[in-house]
This record gives C-alpha cells, structure tokens and sequence, in this order.
C-alpha cells in the first residue's frame, strides 16, 4: 500500500483545520489507517436489550462502564452520544471520543415503518463542546439507512454533516445499512458495495458496514467487494452481536488481511463483559487491528497468557 493510498486529507478540508485533521487522525489510527472503533452507542439503539440480562455481566448495568473501558483498554475511538459525554466526558478526559449524530430505538419495526434517523444534535454543538472543555473529539458518526423512503433526508443530512465536520478538523464515520420494504436482504454483499461506495460518493472517511453474507461463501471473500467500492473511503465491520471470543478475533483477521477491512466497529462483544475481560478483549482487537498482531498473540492477549 502505498502512501497515498493510506492517508490523503480531503480537499474539502481548508488549511487551517488540516493539522487538526491529520491529529485526529492520528489519535484515531496511530498512523496506520486501521481504526479500533468501540460502539458504544446502544443505548438508544437498542435500548436496555444489550445491558442487562443472561449472558451480560452486572458491570454493564450502568452507562459509567462504556467509560471506564474506553478509558482502560487500546481503543482507537469511542463512539456513543452526545448527552453522555457531557455527563461522563469531565471524567475521563483522556479518552478519543467520536459523537453519534443521530440515533433511533429498535421499537418501530421496518415491517411497520421504514426506518429515518434525523440529526439529534449539530456538527457545531459537538465543535462548541470540544472548543470549551478541551475533550478529545476527534470524529463524529451518523447513520444512512439506504433503501428507506426517507433515505433522501438522510444523505443530505450526512453530505452537510461531512462538509460541517472536516471544516472543523473532524474524521466522519458513516453507518450505512440497507434497510426498508425495498430491500430484501439486508447482508447481500453487492448492495453492501453500494453502501459502500455511497459513503465514497458523499466523501466519508470510514463506513461502518455490516459483513456481508452469502451462502457458500467466506464472509472475508465476499468483503472485498466492498473495500474495492468504497476506494479512499475506508471500511470497518460492525461487530454484531456477542459470539466465541477466537471465532470474533479469526474473522477480524480475515476481514483484515483477505477483505480489505480497515479495521473494525464492535460494541457488545467488548462491553457485555466485565471490566477486567472487556479491557483484555479491547487489547486484543487493537492488537490485530493497529498493532499488525496475528490472531494467536491477540488470543494470549485476551486470555492474559
């Protein structure tokens, strides 16, 4: 890989934000352009689903334990909302935070409704709350949902979000899912493409995708694809829901070293264990992710060996 194909600040970034950018961008990747992104931003989206219940630990009850990971693990950035940084944010200082734009609860169905997840807070408010408390916001986050009736509003909301953002030295991260009465899968990997090269289109620095799915078909094979679609505009997987901590960590590898993956986006797989293992695990997907460590160094990692 070349440099150029590594890091290149985007035109639409003026001069004088663009030692802003390349130290956010640094805080974020370390350099390498593999971004660790820990997804903390369920609390909306799934409501109390992914916090509490069999199979999560107590730690997770409370939102302080989304902070307090971040805070002790390898993370490149944490990504949740903007009202619990505000809450949370003066306690952990030292923590690279990316702020979800918008969200929206799991309630109403895509059956009932197609879905639309309008900005909740503007790119200025995040840039005003950097400015005055000096926080480690690096990046903001919003979600496309490509397919929806309403994915007009959408895009033009995430266009202006990508301009706001790198005119202010902010990486943008968009989530983009297809989702609504027109799509008939949801993991099919050529559409998952499109999404892809939807995030390039509007000018993104990473889309978070889910990994797509066919059958007969390695899920790391049928990623690249979307990796060629999404060009400059770097990719990262969606972490999903909690499964075998070394079947996660191989399929990261794979996503990696065969896809094309610039990393990775993962949530419940690090936050619905306690404290101790959550740390280890965040260690361990850094390792691959940034640190260029093999799926057994990151597995002795996890298991403390």
């Amino acid at each position: 890989m070349t440099e150029e194909e590594l890091f290149s600040i985007p035109l639409d970034v003026p001069f004088a934000a663009c030692d802003t950018f390349i130290a956010n961008y640094q805080r974020m990747t370390r350099g390498t352009g593999r971004m660790m992104l820990f997804a903390g931003d369920q609390k909306i989206e799934h409501l109390n689903d992914d916090f509490f219940g069999e199979g999560i630990h107590e730690d997770d009850a409370s939102p302080s334990h989304l902070f307090r990971i971040a805070s002790e693990g390898k993370v490149g950035v944490f990504a949740t909302q903007f009202g619990l940084i505000a809450r949370y944010g003066m306690d952990y200082p030292d923590v690279p935070y990316l702020v979800k734009l918008n969200s929206k609860t799991h309630l109403v169905k895509t059956q009932q409704k197609d879905p639309y997840s309008p900005l909740l807070v503007s790119v200025q408010e995040v840039v005003d709350l950097r400015d005055r408390t000096g926080l480690a916001i690096t990046s903001v986050g919003y979600t496309i949902y490509i397919g929806s009736e309403y994915e007009g509003e959408m895009l033009r909301e995430a266009q202006q979000v990508i301009l706001d953002a790198h005119r202010n030295g902010l990486l943008v991260v968009l989530w983009i899912y297809p989702r609504g009465a027109a799509v008939k899968d949801e993991k099919d990997p050529h559409l998952i493409a499109g999404a892809a090269g939807v995030a390039a289109a509007l000018g993104a620095d990473y889309v978070k995708v889910n990994a797509p799915k066919k059958e007969g078909a390695k899920s790391s094979d049928l990623l690249k694809e979307v990796t060629l679609a999404a060009g400059r505009t770097k990719v990262v997987c969606a972490g999903g829901s909690s499964i075998d901590e070394k079947k996660f960590l191989t399929e990261l590898y794979d996503q990696i070293h065969t896809g094309g993956a610039a990393g990775n986006a993962t949530g419940r797989n690090i936050h619905q264990k306690g404290l101790a293992a959550a740390a280890r695990f965040c260690n361990a997907i850094y390792a691959i992710t940034v640190e260029g460590a093999g799926v057994d160094e990151a597995w002795k990692i996890y298991k403390n060996e």
